[in-house]
């Protein structure tokens, strides 16, 4: 008799949207090790196989579901959890009159509940991968994505240098024993990556970026810094060092494969084709961004440059890339469709891989990103038994289109499922949401 093959999870009589935004019906995939094993497009064949090779841990029926890559959030900001409503209609710079005062006041069991609120969040919208930007107490966050089963990488906030509340100040050598000890007892575990930070580079010394870029080298590891969302951040740098943004950068030996540029709305064609050359990637945060400036994806995009898509925190709208990928879509087509007569400037494939093909490869995950043998587990269903999906001409057009994240059933990371059938697996969702209540009653 054959060896029976001990998998996970056995996915039957389902579809999913394959490498090449085809999808698939009729489908069975078996998940073993926190690998897609294998993916079988016929059902007869599929219930013979089953009954010869496979044993399975757990079975979900995927009749009516859809089976599409996890969305990766390239940009968010756990540290404003706690600050939805605060910061729309308000006058730029919200950064440092908002937001860096609210973060001087976080304490452990704040970034707790923050961490917790906004892994819920995620896990509720479809999203299993972020990139945190960096804030204060990241070791309780970090607690709170081990326990989640999320796919993340988290940064400590690195500044030294301006006027900041004195519970954040910072020297330069402080700061990069800080992104030390997070990268020491972090990265690597669980699901977790530690990346190197620039928090905005007129709050950085020269010394300080020099030097957290020499240590993400040194640890194989990435470097992300918030580049070009400001005019007044281009002017800094115009100004001080006669050289835009991403120049100044590249003067440093900053650039390479392994930089990371957050928003990239005000990139010039010479800063563009730096970040081309440097193989550098770039996330935009459409409903953030949209206030502040269009960026020129369609260019970057043509230049070869890896382009995904952040939310930019909840005080910026929420955690769901299902808005920014509607947004970006409206956006898109406004500014560079209209006046180019392009209605499908963006088209809706092109987004959805920005979300999680594009959005992996951010992350630094080389197999992951597309629902392929071989690759990580690392998928979400999307429940097309309802009306807002029905009838559709094109169900990925429609994905783009209609779905939202409460049409998310299902989640799975690295082989693990996180929500089943709505119901988050991983934390106490009622737990949370008491905490949360009790925050709010007290006056935050």
């Amino acid at each position: 008799m054959r060896k029976k093959v001990l998998c996970d999870i056995l996915i039957k009589n389902t579809s999913y949207l394959d490498e090449n935004m085809e999808v698939q019906d009729h489908v069975s995939i078996i998940v073993a090790q926190g690998k897609i094993l294998k993916i079988f497009s016929d059902k007869a064949d599929m219930d013979e196989e089953t009954q010869d090779r496979y044993e399975t841990k757990q079975i979900i029926d995927g009749e009516n579901l859809l089976w599409i890559p996890g969305l990766v959030d390239g940009h968010m900001h756990t540290g404003q959890q706690l600050l939805k409503g605060a910061v729309l209609d308000e006058l730029p710079m919200i950064w440092t009159r908002i937001m860096l005062p609210f973060e001087s006041t976080l304490t452990p069991e704040k970034m707790q509940l923050s961490a917790q609120l906004a892994a819920l969040e995620m896990i509720k919208n479809g999203t299993t991968g972020f990139i945190d930007a960096g804030s204060y107490y990241m070791e309780e966050a970090a607690k709170v994505y081990l326990e989640s089963g999320l796919r993340g990488a988290i940064s400590y906030s690195s500044m030294d240098q301006g006027n900041f509340p004195d519970s954040i100040r910072q020297t330069t050598d402080e700061v990069l024993a800080s992104q030390d000890r997070l990268y020491e007892e972090f990265h690597g575990q669980g699901n977790l990556q530690v990346f190197y930070s620039l928090r905005a580079l007129m709050n950085c010394s020269r010394e300080l970026i020099v030097k957290t870029a020499e240590r993400a080298r040194e640890k194989n590891t990435k470097v992300q810094a918030h580049m070009n969302e400001y005019a007044g951040e281009v002017n800094y740098t115009l100004q001080n060092y006669q050289q835009r943004p991403v120049e100044y950068l590249d003067s440093l030996n900053v650039l390479n494969d392994h930089f990371l540029a957050a928003h990239g709305i005000m990139l010039s064609p010479s800063e563009r084709a730096l970040l081309s050359q440097k193989g550098a990637k770039v996330v935009h945060c459409p409903f953030s961004n949209c206030g502040k400036g269009v960026p020129e994806t369609p260019d970057l995009l043509e230049r070869g440059i890896c382009v995904g898509l952040g939310t930019d925190g909840a005080a910026h709208g929420g955690l769901s890339l299902w808005n920014e990928m509607k947004i970006f879509r409206s956006v898109m087509n406004a500014f560079h469709g209209v006046k180019n007569a392009d209605p499908a400037v963006m088209p809706a494939k092109t987004i959805l891989k920005m979300a999680f093909t594009n959005g992996a490869r951010i992350l630094n995950e080389q197999q992951s990103g597309m629902i392929r043998e071989g690759y990580q587990a690392d998928l979400i269903a999307i429940n097309w038994d309802q009306p807002q999906l029905y009838a559709t001409a094109n169900r990925v057009n429609t994905l783009l289109e209609c779905v939202c994240g409460n049409d998310v059933s299902d989640s799975i990371v690295a082989g693990k499922i996180l929500m089943h059938n709505r119901q988050v697996l991983t934390l106490d969702e009622e737990k949370i949401m008491w905490q949360a209540k009790k925050y709010y009653k007290a006056g935050r």
